[in-house]
């Protein structure tokens, strides 16, 4: 009797993103930390619209911000794992 080895499968489960936030989006969530349930597979595009859903008080100011994944600012299309780090920044003013 042959046996198969044990080959790790990908997990199709949702994973728990946590999001930092600063500035005025802190202040709007209470919290220094946004979390909410992303799919597998999910990309930066799908983490913006997740939060509108999840935390709706930062609607609002998330056309203007910029998404840091890793500590490098992503585009829409980028891919996310449960493994990143992922921030929300909002615009910076200056003078």
């Amino acid at each position: 009797m042959s046996s198969m080895p044990n080959v790790a499968q990908p997990s199709s489960a949702p994973w728990r993103a946590r999001v930092l936030v600063f500035a005025e989006l802190k202040r709007r969530l209470n919290a220094p930390v946004a979390e909410l349930e992303l799919p597998q597979g999910a990309t930066v595009g799908d983490l913006r619209r997740a939060l509108e859903v999840s935390h709706p008080s930062l609607a609002p100011l998330l056309p203007a911000c910029r998404i840091a994944v890793n500590a490098e600012y992503m585009d829409d299309t980028h891919p996310l794992d449960p493994s990143s780090e992922l921030a929300l920044i909002p615009p910076v003013s200056g003078g």
